[in-house]
């Protein structure tokens, strides 16, 4: 999976290609920790997400939930497989997801 980050002032654009999955996650778990200080503004755009799996939706639940604290956070460009996921597990009653 390739991550890629740019910063505007407080906001910041996380881009997820590939998969979000067992293998991965704690890749982007750790860029996470560190990238989210002092930012009010996270958006991760999924255009080139491929996959995500439980793994995955549970880094973006601690995402949410550091955001929460600091302002707001965004999912954009899910594709129709990220969306039914989204769908069947509730996150869609849980993140903000802009088409």
């Amino acid at each position: 999976m390739n991550i890629t980050q740019n910063k505007e002032g407080s906001k910041l654009t996380i881009g997820l290609e590939g998969r979000l999955d067992t293998t991965t996650a704690p890749q982007l778990e750790n860029e996470l920790k560190t990238a989210v200080d002092g930012i009010e503004e996270l958006v991760f755009d999924m255009k080139d997400l491929a996959y995500i799996s439980s793994a995955g939706l549970r880094v973006l639940l601690s995402a949410q939930k550091v955001m929460n604290k600091q302002g707001t956070m965004v999912i954009r460009n899910a594709n129709e497989e990220i969306m039914e996921i989204f769908d069947v597990t509730g996150f869609v009653d849980i993140l903000t997801i802009e088409s």
